[in-house]
């Protein structure tokens, strides 16, 4: 039996929800909890790395500030995927409340799993008081 039309674009649009929900999720796992770090301040920190390699004569400490430059210039190359966090949280704002309906998730699901509750509320979910 062949599908509607209409439930083909419903198959279609589930897809394109969990994807957005699935990348954004996905996107707040790889942040790490503190300061946000900028681009600004990666590269500022590498400037200050380069000149104190070219000043460093302890041979140890030359190849530790190596290190960390190597380390800061590939957070340095990863910034592109954390910027593009604040899109992921538009995505998943226009879907996440029809698409917890649909699937019976709660409020509190996605903040034990550290959804931000201002991503939340901006999407319109409630908070559910959960009782005893």
């Amino acid at each position: 039996m062949p599908m509607s039309d209409e439930h083909k674009a419903a198959l279609a649009k589930g897809r394109r929800e969990s994807r957005a929900i699935k990348r954004y999720l996905e996107a707040l796992g790889r942040r790490k909890p503190g300061r946000p770090v900028t681009r600004e301040s990666l590269e500022r920190k590498l400037a200050g790395l380069n000149a104190k390699i070219g000043t460093e004569s302890d041979p140890l400490k030359r190849v530790d500030l190596v290190q960390q430059r190597l380390e800061t210039k590939t957070a340095l190359a990863s910034m592109g995927d954390s910027a593009n966090l604040s899109v992921l949280e538009e995505e998943f704002i226009e879907v996440v409340k029809g698409y917890s309906g649909r699937k019976g998730i709660s409020y509190s699901a996605w903040r034990e799993i550290g959804v931000p509750a201002d991503v939340l509320r901006r999407a319109g979910m409630a908070q559910t008081r959960r009782r005893s």
